[in-house]
Formats: structure tokens, C-alpha cells, sequence
């Protein structure tokens, strides 16, 4: 038994977002995942400074992240105390998931509307051949409106009995809305 394309491509989404969960865990974290970054303001005549370093949450304060030190001796600790340093860690592998996961979303909307503008009108025309009497009855509007009507339904026939229901569906609501402009811009009567 085959599932619908939707299905599919939905069932193959979830197993390429699990199986790069699985990884991500039974990996070790790399390095680009983690890191410490410590933000130093301007200190006596040193402009202030972004440092980043991977290291561990234990090495995360301004001895270790900042290199070179811009400062030596007695200095060195009273520039690290203004420094603020903050441990980010952040998982790639979700990141990356999640990327996938807007792609093809993003691609089934383009297949889908690619699908409504071109595949579609095709489909409906070979369906319904009689697309363009219908069209035509449009054009001429109040003049004769579903003077062929009767024609289309007794063409249709041959086909299945869920098309005849669906024409005789459309039909019946051309002639309520032809019924509800007359009634509203010749006898200006709105009908409930």
C-alpha cells in the first residue's frame, strides 16, 4: 500500500529530524557549539573589546578568553573585573533541523502553487470541456444568462455521477447570484 506524496515527504521530514537528533546526542559536543565570550568596556586608554574562545564553563572568565592580554601586571585583574564574561552553548543540529524542515515547507508551497497556476487550469480544461461555453455565458451577462444551461447538463450525462452533481451545483448557484444582482440593482431588494 502506498502513502499520498504528503504523507510521505512528512513521514521522511520526521526521520531525517530524528535521526539528526540521535546524532547530535551520541556525539561529544564540538567546539563550535560552545564557547565563552567576555565583553571588556574601555579601560584608562584601551578601547573595549569583544573576545570569544571555546572553552569549557569552567574556564569561562577573562584569564583564559582573553588573548593577548591587553594589559600587564598590577592591571590585569582590575581589567578583568570589569569584563563580563557569559557561556553559550547552542545545538547546530536543531538549528540545522529546523532549516531543513522551513526548506521543504517552503518547497511544497512552491510545488503546491506551481500546481494551482499551471497544472490545475489544464486538468479543469480537460475535465470540462465545456469550460468555455460556461465562460462565454459569462461575457454575455444579463443578456441571456444560462441559455445553454440545459445543453451543458444533457452533454454530461456520460459522466460519472459526482461531476453531474458538482455541474448542477455550480449551475444553481450562477442562478442565485444572477437572482440576487437583478434584486439588488434593478429592484434595489436585498434577498436573505
Amino acid at each position: 500500500m502506498m502513502l499520498p506524496p504528503s504523507r510521505s515527504i512528512a513521514g521522511g521530514l520526521l526521520i531525517c529530524f530524528l535521526f539528526m537528533l540521535s546524532t547530535q546526542k551520541t556525539e561529544a559536543k564540538k567546539s563550535e557549539d560552545i564557547r565563552c565570550k567576555c565583553i571588556c568596556p574601555p579601560y584608562k586608554d584601551i578601547e573595549g573589546q569583544i573576545y570569544n574562545q571555546n572553552v569549557s564553563l569552567k574556564d569561562c572568565n577573562c584569564l583564559h578568553v582573553v588573548e593577548p592580554m591587553p594589559v600587564e601586571g598590577k592591571d590585569v585583574e582590575a581589567y578583568c573585573l570589569r569584563c563580563e564574561c557569559k557561556y553559550e552553548e547552542r545545538s547546530s543540529g536543531t538549528i540545522k533541523a529546523t532549516i531543513i524542515i522551513y526548506l521543504s515547507v517552503l518547497g511544497l508551497l512552491l510545488l503546491y502553487m506551481v500546481y494551482l497556476t499551471l497544472l490545475e487550469p489544464m486538468l479543469k480544461r480537460r475535465l470540462f470541456g465545456h469550460s468555455q461555453l460556461i465562460q462565454s455565458e459569462d461575457d454575455v451577462g444579463d443578456q441571456q444568462p444560462f441559455a445553454n444551461a440545459h445543453d451543458v447538463l444533457s452533454r454530461s450525462r456520460s459522466r460519472p455521477n459526482m461531476l453531474n452533481k458538482v455541474e448542477y451545483a455550480q449551475q444553481r448557484w450562477r442562478r442565485q447570484v444572477q437572482e440576487q444582482r437583478k434584486s439588488v440593482f434593478d429592484r434595489h431588494v436585498v434577498l436573505s
